[in-house]
């Protein structure tokens, strides 16, 4: 699966997924993450300025219309940018793409959603979205699905990329080791513990409930199965 994560801060995405699972995930070709800055697709003297050193502003974000506090990113370096990875994709053949835009009033992200996403489309085109937001008429030009991570307001749409990312990576066979993919299917639970049996902290005994220490895994699986933290 290809991600592509329309973003002003792609540097924000280095040291996650460079590590751990992701990280070997892209070095071994299971996925790929492409990164495209909608700066780059500014144009026009009011926007684009350069200056006697020769550096270049390009500015992505212009005042709302009706007023109100913030700015937004205007729809014209958004909607090239994701242009630009259309013609890209259309050179490979077989592939199906989704376009995502962030919203804490979309639709809500699951595992289920990560699932039928990874088995539905080869490419995922994701809309980071600052300030206050990006233009709405990118989203409806685009087609793109509002998309939530939860109830709550956040600075950008880097992190909500990040746990689309990670969830739907584990989806895709290989990316998880032989151990670890046998343990996203088994039944999970809210509570694991580990050594020692008996934890002392501050004179208080804490110890691990026995049915885990029994051997008996109906019961352990029952108990998993009573302790799972169900999803929304």
């Amino acid at each position: 699966m290809h991600f592509y994560v329309i973003t002003l801060f792609p540097e924000a995405f280095d040291s996650y997924l460079n590590e751990s699972i992701i990280g070997r995930a892209i070095k071994e070709k299971r996925i790929k993450v492409t990164f495209v800055n909608p700066r780059m697709f500014v144009s026009g003297k009011k926007y684009k300025r350069v200056w006697p050193d020769g550096n270049v502003s390009r500015i992505v974000d212009d005042r709302p219309f009706g007023g109100g506090p913030g700015m937004i990113i205007r729809a014209e370096p958004v909607l090239k940018a994701v242009e630009s990875i259309a013609k890209k994709i259309a050179k490979k053949e077989n592939r199906k793409t989704k376009i995502i835009h962030f919203s804490p009033s979309g639709t809500k992200f699951t595992t289920s959603y990560a699932k039928a996403t990874v088995k539905k489309y080869t490419d995922v085109v994701m809309l980071c979205g600052r300030y206050e937001g990006i233009d709405a008429r990118v989203a409806k030009i685009l087609k793109a699905e509002d998309v939530s991570i939860g109830d709550y307001v956040l600075t950008g749409g880097e992190l909500p990329a990040m746990v689309l990312i990670d969830s739907m990576a584990r989806q895709i066979p290989g990316v998880l080791g032989t151990f670890d993919s046998l343990e996203e299917e088994r039944v999970s639970s809210s509570e694991f513990y580990t050594r020692p049996e008996v934890l002392e902290w501050k004179k208080k005994k804490y110890a691990v409930p026995p049915v885990l220490l029994s051997g008996d895994h109906k019961k352990i699986e029952a108990w998993k199965m009573e302790h799972n933290k169900k999803e929304p």
